[in-house]
């Protein structure tokens, strides 16, 4: 349950063009589609992805690091680590069983398979967009459990792309289509009322003293 007493104390504090700004982005963002990239050794490249995600309006970025363990560029991100849910895990198992419990199916992304061409993606199911290493792809765990294959159309020599740049081409096509659809993809009510607070906690600085300041004053 949101405190709205709380809420509105902080958004006080914000400017009106912030505000405003809140619920503009607020009303364009999705959970719809949910992102996932595995195993990334290069982190600006995951940076990237989240960047993506934040600016085509997903809401929700997972990452699987088993091996590497590394965190977000935040200079890669430019600050897209603020405005989106990260979900961190250890296993793939964990992942997928988390991913699946939330009621989105698994796409994996691989230019290898040729289930599904991007225009040709079926946007009507909730869906996890999987991502995998720049050197690899995939794991053999993610393809065995994938409830469906997606690839971006190419015609030349080289085979794949950069994880950011399929990242970006798929969630941006995924997202403009969903948009343009008669799908319910917008968050629910208290789905922006928790972004509300999660976001004017992270715009202000010092926030322990000023949370501090409410709780004595109640």
């Amino acid at each position: 349950m949101i405190d709205l007493d709380y809420l509105n104390f902080l958004e006080n504090i914000l400017t009106e063009n912030r505000k405003e700004k809140f619920l503009t982005v607020l009303q364009n963002r999705t959970n719809h589609f949910t992102v996932a990239v595995e195993d990334v050794f290069q982190m600006h490249n995951t940076s990237a992805v989240m960047r993506s995600c934040e600016i085509f309006g997903i809401q929700e970025l997972n990452v699987i690091e088993q091996r590497y363990g590394k965190s977000i560029d935040k200079e890669i991100a430019m600050g897209a680590q603020k405005w989106v849910d990260i979900n961190t895990f250890d296993s793939i198992t964990n992942c997928i069983d988390t991913i699946k419990n939330k009621g989105y199916q698994i796409i994996a992304t691989t230019p290898h398979e040729s289930d599904c061409l991007l225009d040709d993606f079926d946007i009507s199911k909730p869906s996890a967009l999987f991502f995998g290493t720049e050197r690899d792809g995939l794991s053999q765990e993610i393809l065995d459990r994938a409830d469906g294959f997606l690839k971006i159309p190419m015609v030349g020599f080289t085979e794949s792309l950069n994880i950011s740049v399929s990242a970006a081409i798929i969630i941006q096509n995924v997202m403009n289509r969903l948009r343009n659809s008669d799908i319910e993809w917008h968050l629910s009510e208290t789905e922006i009322l928790e972004k509300r607070l999660a976001w004017a906690r992270n715009s202000i600085k010092d926030i322990k003293r000023i949370e501090e300041r409410y709780y004595s004053g109640l």
